[in-house]
């Protein structure tokens, strides 16, 4: 039995209870109740505080409520036995078999297990990454990259239609001192004051001359735009190549290029001052973004006639719209946090809903360590540390674990010894061969000759380490909900630390071995036991793919 499972016996409980008068509750019904697994030993496998929570509403004392509640659990089909504790907590112990079932449920259900409704019909609209295309992926792009990726996969767990997008920014100041920076190097000059430096430059700057070659032979302000065009063409490809090596595709690549091109600003414009919510002053056009929340109204069209910075994002986000998005989400680094309040005044002058149409993630900064030292500069970009460097130092799964395994809002310290090790101190290395034991477990069983029994006995699975492994394989549909509604994949990669640790205390458990010893026939409770396996290995394995992180069959 699943917490939902048992969440929906007790909402049944409740729903008599009402239906028969013993209760009565002006709101009605609640249509999920919270369970949780009690943290100490001896409170049974879970607990629930709904007589605290409704028991007033009722106009009852909230254990007298608990009692009617016990009363109807304990007649419930796989309930062992129900408590009550304190002021009317509910402790129940769910039956062997009950419990045992779920191991078979598991195996059922396969890559599907986890998968839940709570985001079914939404059209989801992931942005992220977006670096500019004037040098590699830095690191704090990289942490999206991971994360971004292991987020999409989660909210189409959770029955969401995922596009994810990458902002190709091929429009504005940057993209002149890139040119000019790959001019310099081809014509033998340092870089401008402003401009990039890096071996990578040099590389570009050479691989456009070759492609090129008539470039030698035009002005500055010609050959400027042919570095333009290809050298922008030639980095965005080869930052295609570093997130493809990582793992990660887009969906769509968006070039902002063809906002200004196609009149999407001119289009928004428009629908906001349709919609009241712009103003001239001074030659300018005007957003009144305070009237939402922003601490001061934003300049969308300068008094020249040129767009503001403002004014690139009103026409991304109407566009997203346009095209059928309900949900937009954009992933941004710690130092755009304060842009984060005119964007969602924006979303509300269009007359959206900051917070569901759009959402604002902001990832904190990632500091690598290499003997206790700080890393701070890569031999190609010569400034920052790229996501090829990361790879280089500890590998795709290794990174994009590392990656996703920390809250999003908190500063990460990555030792790449750690990393790069494989030892049980390193948790992607713990979780990944966690994975191989149980598919090495599965070999060995094939080798004797047992297969999953048809006529599974799931009260047979009756060990305490038994019941532990159960709750703890029933926990992950949960943490896939939460992980998806929270926007935290980091709480699918500690489930799955503790997840092998339980799976480990079992394995290593005399009275739980799964294989017969020495001539002894194999019996039920190995075959038992060997559907227990396949459904530690089956949770493991969907949650590393969450994370975009494989699942080695050895190690």
């Amino acid at each position: 039995m699943t917490p939902e499972q048992l969440s929906t016996a007790i909402v049944d409980v409740l729903t008599t209870l009402s239906t028969e008068g013993a209760i009565t509750l002006p709101d009605g019904v609640p249509t999920t109740v919270t369970v949780e697994r009690p943290r100490q030993k001896g409170h049974g496998d879970y607990a629930t505080n709904v007589a605290l929570q409704l028991a007033k509403k009722a106009g009852m004392n909230p254990r007298d409520f608990a009692t009617l509640v016990q009363k109807g659990l304990e007649a419930t089909d796989g309930i062992a036995g129900v408590d009550i504790a304190g002021p009317g907590f509910l402790n129940i112990t769910v039956a062997a078999g009950a419990q045992g079932i779920v191991a078979a449920q598991i195996v059922e259900a396969g890559a599907a297990y986890g998968a839940n409704d709570a985001f079914a019909g939404e059209k989801v609209n992931l942005e992220f990454v977006s670096a500019n295309p004037t040098g590699p992926i830095h690191i704090g792009g990289v942490r999206w990259a991971a994360v971004g990726d292991a987020l999409g996969r989660i909210m189409e767990k959770a029955g969401a239609d995922v596009t994810r997008e990458y902002y190709f920014n091929d429009h504005g100041a940057q993209i002149d001192r890139f040119s000019r920076s790959l001019l310099a190097s081809a014509k033998g000059e340092p870089a401008p004051e402003d401009g990039y430096g890096g071996e990578y430059i040099h590389e570009i700057a050479a691989a456009v001359v070759a492609k090129a070659p008539q470039v030698k032979d035009l002005s500055d302000e010609e050959a400027q735009e042919v570095f333009r065009a290809e050298g922008v063409e030639m980095m965005f490809e080869e930052i295609k190549k570093s997130l493809h090596e990582f793992g990660v595709d887009f969906d769509v690549y968006f070039h902002e290029n063809n906002l200004h091109r196609s009149g999407a600003v001119d289009r928004a414009v428009a629908r906001l001052t349709e919609l009241g919510n712009t103003y001239e002053q001074d030659g300018a056009i005007w957003l009144r973004t305070e009237k939402f929340g922003d601490d001061k109204d934003r300049v969308i069209i300068k008094s020249d006639g040129t767009g503001a910075y403002l004014s690139g994002d009103l026409a991304y986000y109407l566009d997203k719209r346009e095209r059928g998005f309900d949900r937009c989400f954009i992933m941004l680094g710690a130092d755009h946090h304060g842009y984060v309040g005119r964007m969602m005044a924006m979303c509300a002058a269009f007359g959206d809903e900051p917070g569901k149409n759009l959402e604002i993630l902001i990832g904190q900064m990632v500091n690598l360590l290499k003997d206790g030292e700080p890393v701070r500069m890569s031999k190609r970009a010569g400034t920052v540390v790229t996501i090829d460097d990361l790879v280089e130092a500890i590998g795709v799964d290794a990174a994009r674990y590392a990656l996703t395994r920390y809250s999003s809002d908190s500063n990460i310290d990555l030792d790449l010894d750690l990393w790069a090790s494989q030892s049980n101190d390193n948790p992607v290395y713990y979780v990944q061969y966690g994975h191989a034991r149980s598919c090495r477990m599965m070999a060995n069983a094939a080798d004797l000759g047992m297969s999953l029994p048809d006529d599974f006995d799931p009260a047979l699975l009756s060990h305490e380490k038994e019941g532990e492994l159960l709750r703890a394989l029933a926990e992950f549909p949960r943490v896939v909900a939460s992980a998806a509604e929270l926007r935290e994949p980091h709480r699918v990669a500690r489930y799955l630390e503790d997840t092998t640790s339980v799976f480990n205390r079992w394995y290593d458990t005399r009275e739980c071995r799964m294989l017969p010893q020495g001539d002894e026939p194999v019996a039920p409770i190995n075959e038992a036991r060997l559907m227990l396996t396949v459904a530690a290995r089956t949770v493991l394995a969907n949650g590393l793919a969450l994370l975009g992180v494989s699942a080695p069959e050895r190690m």
